[in-house]
């Protein structure tokens, strides 16, 4: 046989093959895609680890060299290696992208910044279940009924709870801490609304790059206001450069990898667990134990956030 007329009997065969092999069974493509799924819970549980474990090895560096340097400073690394990566073509964009891309910064800056002088000065417990409330009242206000306040409701009681056995504590509650953490929650709420809009309104992380640089603008004043006309100490810069790394470029990462195997319903759901993984963090990094009164305070601020999700919303990631 020649090979003229070997090459098509060979496809032939292979077809023929394919013809009586068994199909792939519908339970190894159901394992396929849940093996996804687990993949993305992972990533999911992954990132809200890197910004509590990044927020507790804040803390020290937050005493050291003051919280408004400490946050801006990590916001410019941020920055600096995001538009590094994405390169942001800055002379293309229209007014109204610069726009908003100004006012999701504006967000950045003012989350960041007051929660750095808030968990300066409160538990990362406390400061987190606090900050939490913008994203959860974001949500409540959009399920329609008034059984969905019930929701808010329950975790401001977790929240009342975890306030009082941080009063009940030697240092007590610091109410300045607190008004900064509530400070915080209104710039994460702002942030689910305006990163809405800046996703459809830039391609890919362009949107993201130009509004993180436009935070860092944005919070360096108060830096330089803070640490005065001398420059920023070099270990300074170093340590905050680990932490830019561990919050956000990390979490950003791993929570746009998990959201592409995930619904957003079900990435809600376990956006809801960062209280609780901000107390586990605090208590193993920093030593900030909980009574089980406040303990009962983070479960029902997680249960809230749940149930505000299964009323129809989810809890977008920062």
């Amino acid at each position: 046989m020649s090979q003229t007329d070997a090459a098509p009997a060979s496809q032939a065969a292979r077809r023929a093959a394919a013809d009586t092999a068994p199909p792939l069974a519908a339970g190894t493509i159901r394992a396929v895609r849940g093996g996804g799924r687990w993949l993305a819970v992972a990533m999911a549980v992954a990132s809200m680890t890197s910004v509590q474990v990044g927020v507790s090895l804040a803390v020290p560096v937050i005493h050291d060299y003051g919280p408004l340097s400490t946050s801006s400073l990590r916001l410019c690394w941020a920055a600096v290696l995001l538009c590094l990566f994405v390169r942001p073509p800055l002379h293309r964009f229209s007014a109204a992208q610069w726009r908003a891309a100004l006012v999701l910064g504006a967000a950045m800056a003012a989350m960041s910044l007051a929660f750095f002088v808030a968990i300066a000065r409160l538990s990362q417990h406390l400061t987190v279940a606090l900050e939490f409330c913008g994203p959860l009242l974001v949500a409540a206000l959009g399920v329609r009924g008034w059984r969905a306040l019930a929701w808010p409701l329950m975790a401001a009681v977790g929240i009342v709870l975890l306030v009082w056995g941080d009063a009940q504590a030697s240092h007590g509650a610091d109410p300045v801490g607190i008004a900064y953490a509530l400070l915080a929650a209104a710039g994460w709420g702002v942030y689910i609304v305006m990163m809405k809009k800046v996703g459809h309104g830039f391609p890919g992380l362009q949107g993201l790059a130009v509004s993180l640089l436009a935070a860092a603008v944005l919070s360096l004043p108060f830096a330089v206001l803070e640490t005065g006309p001398a420059l920023f100490p070099w270990w300074q810069l170093l340590l905050t450069a680990g932490l830019a790394i561990l919050v956000p470029l990390v979490p950003y990462v791993l929570e746009i990898l998990a959201l592409r195997r995930l619904p957003a319903a079900a990435f809600g759901v376990l956006m809801s667990l960062e209280p609780a993984i901000g107390a586990v963090s605090g208590w193993l990094i920093l030593g900030q134990g909980m009574a089980l009164g406040q303990m009962l305070g983070v479960a029902l601020v997680v249960a809230a956030s749940v149930g505000v999700i299964r009323a129809g919303l989810s809890i977008p990631p920062r």
